[in-house]
């Protein structure tokens, strides 16, 4: 009988990240949601990102086909400006914060980033992007907590910034019954390119 072995996997998207004070501006902005929807599940400030693409499960011997490519495109790219603006949910349950700015540029950039990914030899079938950066989930039992800090970041407008790296990234989700983490696998600084 023969034994099947399975490789290791990680789970891995390929992202942005604001810098430091952009998200101290919005953890800033959201003191009162945090004080007033405690049960609510926040992402970790040092773990807000802007997923360009989710490549969900791979085999940790397939992530190195990435390096090469990705740090090839980011170094041909310019960085982007953006800024994190308003607020919404999706389903009543994912509480995010949208991305203002050059989002032209940022769709170009996420279907470059998807086209290496599958050109890497990588199945890709991502949903299209819609740009946002993602700050709690709800419990099941309680939705209106997301609606409501929703409407509480309608106004948010915070400060552009420019893209610094592209974020190669991993996470332990489905690894254990605590909160999700995420870590850099590898990142790039954006060139000066067109």
């Amino acid at each position: 009988m023969k034994h099947q072995t399975h490789s290791p996997t990680v789970r891995v998207f390929i992202a942005l990240a604001p810098p430091d004070d952009a998200k101290q501006e919005l953890e800033r902005e959201l003191a009162a949601a945090y004080a007033a929807y405690p049960r609510m599940r926040w992402n970790r400030i040092e773990d807000w990102h802007i997923t360009l693409a989710f490549l969900g499960e791979l085999p940790v011997a397939t992530v190195p086909r990435l390096h090469g490519p990705l740090a090839a495109l980011a170094a041909i790219r310019r960085p982007l400006r953006l800024a994190l603006r308003g607020g919404g949910h999706f389903d009543e349950r994912v509480l995010w914060t949208g991305i203002d700015g050059e989002v032209e540029e940022l769709h170009r950039l996420a279907s470059e980033v998807r086209s290496l990914v599958t050109g890497c030899g990588i199945p890709y079938e991502g949903r299209p992007l819609r740009p946002h950066l993602t700050l709690a989930r709800s419990r099941r039992s309680d939705t209106a907590s997301v609606t409501e800090a929703a409407a509480g970041l309608g106004t948010f407008s915070g400060r552009s910034w420019h893209t610094g790296r592209l974020h190669l990234v991993g996470s332990n989700i489905g690894r254990g019954p605590g909160p999700i983490h995420y870590r850099d696998i590898e990142s790039w600084a954006f060139g000066g390119g067109n």
